[in-house]
C-alpha cells in the first residue's frame, strides 16, 4: 500500500473517530454551540420589537449575523478548545502523531472537523429562528446556492482561526482568551447591525473591517435578506467579501499549520 493510500485511511479512521465521540456528546455540543446564540436571537430579534424597543424588522437584520457568529464561533471553539487538552500536560495529540500522517495533515483534520461542526451549529439557527421570530422570520429563497457558500466559508474561517488560537494560547490562559479575543470578535463583526448603518460612526465602521465576522455577517445578510420596501439591503461588496475571507483563511492556514507543527514537535 502506497504511502498516501495509507496516510488517507489514517486521516479519515481520525475523523470518523471525531465524529463517534461528538456524537455521544451531542447534548454539550449543541448547549456549547447553540444555547447563547438563541437567547440574542429571542431577546434581540423577539422580545424588544414586541415592547417596541426594536423595529419590527430587526428580527429578519439580526438572523442573519446570528448564522456567521454561530458557524463561526462552534468552529473555532470545535477545534481550540480540543487542541487546548490535546496540547496539554497530558499530550493526547501523541496518539494522532503515531498514525502514519504527516503532521500538517493532523492540523488539517482538525480544520475539517471543526468546519463541519461550524458547518451543522449554523445550520440548525435556521429552523429554530423561524420557531423563536415566527411572523418575524424572512429568508430569501432565491439565493440558496449563496447562502451554502457563506455557511461553509464562515466555517471555514473559524476552524482555521481555532487552529491558530488553539496553538498559541496556553491551557492556564483559555478564560482569558474568551475575554480577550470573543468579545471584541462578537460585538465589532456586525453581528446585530448592518455594516452601511454605521456610516455615521466613520471610525468605528472602519474598525469592523478588520474582524472577518463582520465580511461573514455581512455576506450572509446579502443572501438570506429579501428586499424592504422593495428595496435591496445594503451590505459590503460580496467581491469584497468573497475576498477578504478567502485572504483571511489562507492567512490563518499558514500561520496556524505552522504554530501546531512547532508545538507538536516541541
Amino acid at each position: 500500500m502506497s504511502r498516501i493510500r495509507l496516510a488517507i485511511r489514517a486521516f479519515v479512521a481520525i475523523f470518523r473517530r471525531d465524529l463517534t465521540v461528538t456524537g455521544r456528546e451531542f447534548v454539550r455540543f449543541f448547549l456549547q454551540a447553540l444555547v447563547q446564540p438563541l437567547f440574542f436571537l429571542f431577546i434581540f430579534g423577539k422580545v424588544l420589537p414586541s415592547i417596541r424597543l426594536a423595529s419590527a424588522n430587526f428580527g429578519f437584520l439580526m438572523l442573519p449575523g446570528i448564522v456567521a457568529l454561530t458557524g463561526l464561533v462552534s468552529a473555532m471553539q470545535g477545534v481550540s478548545l480540543h487542541l487546548v487538552v490535546d496540547l496539554g500536560y497530558a499530550r493526547e495529540i501523541d496518539d494522532r502523531l503515531l498514525s502514519p500522517l504527516p503532521i500538517r495533515w493532523v492540523g488539517l483534520e482538525k480544520i475539517l472537523f471543526g468546519a463541519l461542526r461550524g458547518v451543522v451549529a449554523s445550520s440548525v439557527i435556521f429552523p429554530l429562528g423561524r420557531l423563536i421570530l415566527g411572523s418575524g422570520y424572512a429568508v430569501r429563497t432565491d439565493r440558496i446556492a449563496e447562502i451554502i457558500g457563506m455557511i461553509l466559508l464562515t466555517a471555514l474561517v473559524g476552524a482555521n482561526l481555532g487552529l491558530l488560537m488553539g496553538t498559541v494560547i496556553k491551557p492556564d490562559q483559555v478564560s482569558l482568551m474568551f475575554t480577550l479575543i470573543f468579545t471584541p470578535l462578537l460585538f465589532t463583526g456586525c453581528t446585530y447591525y448592518p455594516w452601511s448603518s454605521l456610516d455615521r460612526i466613520r471610525w468605528f465602521q472602519v474598525a469592523t473591517l478588520f474582524n472577518p465576522l463582520t465580511y461573514c455577517a455581512e455576506g450572509m445578510r446579502h443572501a438570506m435578506v429579501p428586499p424592504i420596501g422593495g428595496r435591496e439591503l445594503a451590505t459590503l461588496n460580496t467581491t469584497d467579501i468573497r475576498v477578504a475571507l478567502g485572504v483571511s483563511v489562507a492567512v490563518m492556514l499558514s500561520l496556524g499549520t505552522r504554530s501546531f507543527r512547532r508545538r507538536v514537535l516541541s
